[in-house]
């Protein structure tokens, strides 16, 4: 535990007026995204929010969202769809490893059957 919890990008580590100094925001905004369920901060023993790495970066995202001119709306779901297209990108190119592995294997023992059977062939004369 200790210290090696602040490599944990899951770990509530940041507190709201820290979090709206390192994201150039006011603390208004932080308290936004957790009205609207975009964010959910942990909560220290006296009630204050506590953030991670990752929602920072998730609260990042949004930030840059609403500079464009998005909604709150807007712009949880354009989150959402983006990190559901990284998941499926990511799933996807999981599979194709696999594929390519196995089908390796399969060529690899296709070609052995393949010699055996003409082994076979040349040993009982039919070649």
């Amino acid at each position: 535990m200790g210290v090696g919890r602040l490599d944990d990008e899951d770990y509530p580590a940041v507190a709201m007026g820290q979090a709206a100094e390192l994201l150039e925001v006011q603390p208004a905004f932080l308290r936004s995204l957790d009205a609207a369920g975009v964010l959910k901060p942990q909560r220290s023993g006296g009630g204050h929010r506590r953030y991670s790495r990752r929602q920072l970066v998730l609260a990042a995202r949004m930030r840059t969202l609403f500079d464009e001119g998005l909604t709150l709306d807007a712009a949880a779901r354009i989150v959402e769809l983006q990190d559901g297209l990284d998941t499926a990108r990511d799933r996807i190119a999981e599979l194709e490893r696999q594929v390519a592995r196995l089908t390796e294997q399969r060529n690899g023992r296709g070609q052995g059957a393949e010699e055996y059977a003409e082994d076979g062939r040349r040993s009982n004369g039919t070649s």
